[in-house]
């Protein structure tokens, strides 16, 4: 559908297209382990954006590998509908400890897009077991990224995302981005914004609080620049969604397993809500795999019919396959038994004071972090956004480093793994980017 061309880093649907080349090309990934890939052309490249936000352990980790090795030839499959096999439940027990007090239930998915898509399909389905079937109203937020299924980027509000899909879901509002110019460099959690949560009693006020069935918010927006939650906005979610018994949701497909120094964002920021999709890190990005973590009482909403009736109309083929459950399981144990949730933690520091080393460098106009996630947000060439960006994430490339740009915003979440010095490398070699940039 897409005439890829061999150097052509703008071909999306090159998985999807014939190229003969493509051995030749200087941009194709062939062989990863730890912190770093090899190229087609044997260069080694630092992994700044851990694949893309989901190796947080790394690559090609022994535990993980040999786990998947061992399960695709004891049970490749097993059907997850009125049937089960051990580790699904193994899996389940694991993640239920890891979780916030109260957050008691996993539902199995195969990607952040489908977790999306599952929470807000329980949360429709909750009021309706409740009696309160009125309840179909979903609130995201802008500048929000839920993956690329309907739901999600109905709730979503990344205007590109949505601009030629038509209109989308029904009933769907948002509430207005945390990005402000008051929080600019900030280290950390930005002190001014939290008020912007209270326009959701707006939108209550609007709607009739008995239309709104669940508000889904990233505790922290990464995929659309790092976005940080003010001081006491989510704790203020929490109150205003709790107070009118509309459901709050987290996407915790970038945030979960340590990216921020805890087990979740939920836990990081002290805030605990009623449903939390997950992804990516899961299963450190070695197999496809999501899930749902949902409480205690959303569960037990629908157990009230006989044992032979379905209680959710809804699962996905491969829902807790049994290969990535083995691969969920190791990459638990990995970040168990190497500390890397702590270990994020203790180089967040160190991650801070050498990321806004860059405030002087040529074209930055922002800088933003948490845990080990950074942005460093660069001034537009006018009249042509995104450029000055992609320029930087090319050079970037062709010095041994790896980054991830969205807009003129660059990106990096390395895995836990990182040491010092490579956390120096990575600056170091952004500086010099940055720097040679028109």
């Amino acid at each position: 559908m897409l005439d890829a061309k061999p150097n052509d880093l703008k071909a999306f649907w090159m998985p999807f297209t014939a190229n003969r080349q493509f051995k030749a090309n200087p941009r194709m990934f062939t062989a990863a382990r730890d912190m770093h890939y090899t190229t087609s052309d044997g260069r080694q490249v630092l992994d700044g954006t851990a694949g893309l936000w989901c190796c947080n352990a790394g690559h090609c980790r022994p535990k993980i590998t040999e786990a998947v090795q061992h399960q695709v030839a004891e049970l490749d499959y097993a059907p997850a509908f009125q049937m089960g096999h051990p580790l699904a439940f193994e899996l389940a027990n694991r993640l239920v400890d890891l979780a916030p007090d109260g957050i008691d239930h996993v539902f199995y998915t195969n990607s952040g897009s489908e977790s999306v898509e599952t929470a807000l399909k329980i949360a429709l389905a909750y009021h309706r077991a409740r009696g309160e079937g009125q309840r179909t109203r979903l609130i995201g937020r802008e500048r929000g990224y839920h993956g690329v299924n309907f739901g999600g980027i109905s709730v979503g509000g990344i205007v590109n995302n949505r601009k030629v899909f038509g209109s989308l879901l029904a009933g769907v509002d948002h509430l207005p981005h945390t990005h402000i110019p008051e929080n600019r460099m900030s280290r950390g959690q930005p002190e001014h914004g939290a008020h912007l949560a209270d326009e959701l009693e707006r939108i209550v006020a609007l709607h009739g609080a008995e239309t709104i069935a669940a508000v889904i918010v990233e505790p922290m927006a990464g995929s659309t620049g790092v976005l940080l939650p003010p001081k006491g906005y989510l704790q203020r979610l929490r109150e205003i969604t709790a107070k009118h018994g509309i459901l709050l949701i987290f996407d915790e497909v970038i945030t979960g397993f340590g990216r921020l120094g805890s087990a979740f964002a939920a836990q990081h920021y002290g805030v605990t809500p009623d449903m939390m999709t997950t992804a990516k890190g899961l299963t450190n990005g070695v197999i496809p795999m999501g899930a749902v973590f949902a409480s205690g009482a959303i569960h037990d909403a629908f157990m009230q019919g006989p044992e032979h009736l379905i209680e959710l109309f809804h699962g996905y083929t491969y829902s807790g396959n049994p290969i990535a459950a083995a691969a969920g399981i190791a990459t638990l144990d990995t970040y168990r038994e190497e500390g890397l949730f702590e270990r994020c933690a203790e180089l967040a520091p160190y991650w801070q004071e050498a990321l806004h080393s860059l405030a002087d460098a040529r074209h930055v106009i922002d800088i933003r972090n948490e845990g080990l996630i950074g942005a460093v947000e660069l001034e537009p060439i006018a009249g042509q956004p995104t450029k000055r960006a992609f320029d930087a994430f090319l050079k970037a490339y062709d010095k041994g480093i790896l980054i991830r740009t969205t807009g003129d915003i660059i990106a990096m979440s390395p895995p836990l793994i990182i040491s010092r010095e490579q956390i120096d490398q990575l600056v170091d070699t952004l500086r010099d980017v940055l720097n040679t940039l028109d």
